[in-house]
């Protein structure tokens, strides 16, 4: 299926609501450190229900070690700023998909390590600030699974 890569994640709830994704569509989850909790934390468990055993969920130290496991991934950043429209982008199995963190969302020197055609953004309207980070995952992997047969 497709990898979440989650940068630096702040909020608790939008952990769990990933995982709760991940075991319901077969994705895989990356936490890239450093995460303002531990996936033992309260919050993380209420909103992950019992789906967190049905999930795979790896903890990486850094962004680095995080691709270096997963050798020949094509990685896709969603962003604010995005080059095109996350629905224009054709995904297959295997895929990275690259989220920031809540308030910071993806540093411009990560950003500027993918190529341009995989800068992706979510359309919304003109002077909002951003969606919540679980809705925008949410949106990219049913898009990703959908272009996929949901298979």
């Amino acid at each position: 299926m497709f990898h979440i890569l989650l940068l630096q994640p702040q909020i608790p709830p939008n952990a769990g609501n990933v995982i709760r994704l991940c075991a319901n569509t077969g994705c895989a989850l990356h936490l890239i450190r450093p995460c303002s909790f531990d996936l033992s934390h309260k919050r993380v468990r209420r909103a992950g229900l019992d789906y967190a055993e049905l999930a795979a969920v790896v903890v990486h130290a850094d962004l680095a070690a995080c691709l270096a496991a997963l050798p020949g991934a094509r990685v896709f950043s969603v962003e604010t700023g995005g080059a095109r429209r996350y629905s224009d982008a054709q995904f297959r199995p295997g895929d990275a998909l690259l989220f920031g963190s809540e308030t910071r969302g993806l540093p411009a020197s990560v950003v500027d390590e993918i190529p341009l055609e995989r800068r992706l953004a979510i359309p919304m309207r003109a002077g909002n600030r951003s969606l919540n980070l679980a809705n925008a995952v949410a949106l990219v992997v049913y898009e990703a699974w959908r272009q996929n047969g949901f298979a």
